[in-house]
């Protein structure tokens, strides 16, 4: 056989290699990601495009994710962790595949100063691209909270750690989120220390006021609170502003109407930017990548936001966005609330031990 023969052959069975590989995927795709936080037709719509049928799985907090995700056999092909801390230590951890860029074009229109605050968490953006954004915030019932309490510091996180305030609300039920790296830095700011100090001495300041509190809690959940919020189960929660949103027009449409207020505490809040990532061991990511893609459409995403109540970072987008929700301060906040909003660094292992150890102290705590 001739060089060129060989050489020939050799391309051949090259591109039937990769042919090969590319029919492998089933048409299906593993998706972990939080609760209600796609449109009601999003997956509708990319398995009626592509024909790739996506099971869907949710969960309500970061610590839930990087478990399945550190275990190393995750069981999916996409998944949605917040940036800081959680996805930053999860790359050193080389828990992801690097996304191929070539098969993602519509990440050309995501916000620049977004990617270049990822780059944090992700050096370069190789393994990660945003999908949504919020701070957290507090949602209110303003009947329930105004009978009960006049002057209620409302703007202020006064209103879930303060204990006369609480001694008043207790009866119409205050929840938090269940999760540190929210309550400890809120909790932080409300005492006017520094919200992402990793001072040993802070943290039991923080703790300790947050047991003497428990008793006031109804319950600590990171997603139970969206419905009951706007069925009135409970009268203030502490939440992501995406999910307060959604509470806020889900009691507008219930059958007991509940009008929900909802604001991002003066004295500084914590902002979450969660990005889309591959798990290494992702059985079909190529499906992830078409996904990504997909949601990365300025259509696509600006029906999530409308829906969700959480900001995105594809700039086209917002042609497509409802003028009540960008002109909304909780979802696209103005300059000055901005400068207020903080994202958590990654923490030494010392200090997430040491953290890990303080909130089981407080969730188990005798209300």
């Amino acid at each position: 056989m001739s060089v060129s023969h060989l050489r020939s052959f050799a391309i051949l069975a090259s591109l039937l290699a990769s042919f090969a590989n590319a029919k492998a995927e089933e048409p299906v795709l593993n998706v972990y990601n939080w609760s209600d936080y796609v449109a009601k037709d999003t997956l509708e719509r990319f398995t009626k495009e592509t024909g790739i049928k996506v099971k869907y799985d949710v969960y309500d907090s970061n610590e839930v994710l990087d478990t399945k995700l550190m275990t190393g056999k995750s069981g999916y092909d996409l998944v949605f962790p917040s940036a800081t801390p959680f996805f930053a230590q999860q790359v050193k951890a080389g828990a992801y595949l690097k996304l191929d860029k070539k098969k993602l074009p519509n990440a050309v229109g995501l916000d620049k100063m977004v990617m270049a605050n990822l780059t944090r968490s992700d050096p370069g953006n190789e393994y990660g691209l945003p999908y949504m954004m919020a701070a957290t915030g507090i949602g209110y019932n303003v009947e329930k909270v105004k009978s009960l309490l006049p002057d209620s510091p409302i703007g202020s996180w006064k209103m879930l750690f303060q204990p006369a305030v609480l001694e008043k609300l207790k009866s119409c039920g205050v929840s938090l989120l269940d999760t540190p790296t929210e309550v400890i830095p809120a909790m932080l700011a409300y005492q006017k220390r520094n919200p992402v100090s990793e001072n040993p001495e802070d943290l039991d300041a923080a703790v300790a006021e947050l047991i003497s509190l428990r008793k006031y809690y109804k319950y600590i959940h990171s997603s139970k609170y969206i419905n009951d919020l706007a069925n009135g189960e409970i009268c203030v929660a502490l939440g992501y502003a995406g999910d307060l949103v959604q509470a806020r027009a889900r009691g507008k449409e219930g059958k007991k109407k509940q009008e929900i207020a909802i604001f991002i505490p003066k004295e500084g809040a914590e902002v979450n930017i969660d990005v889309m990532a591959i798990p290494k061991d992702a059985k079909h990511p190529e499906n992830a990548h078409r996904f990504i893609d997909f949601l990365l459409r300025p259509d696509v995403i600006a029906d999530i936001t409308n829906e969700t109540g959480y900001a995105n970072a594809v700039l086209a987008s917002s042609k497509f966005i409802a003028p009540e929700i960008k002109s909304d301060p909780v979802i696209y906040p103005p300059a000055e609330s901005q400068a207020k909003l903080f994202t958590m660094p990654v923490a030494s292992k010392d200090y997430e031990r040491s953290r890990a150890r303080a909130w089981t102290k407080f969730r188990t705590a005798k209300k």
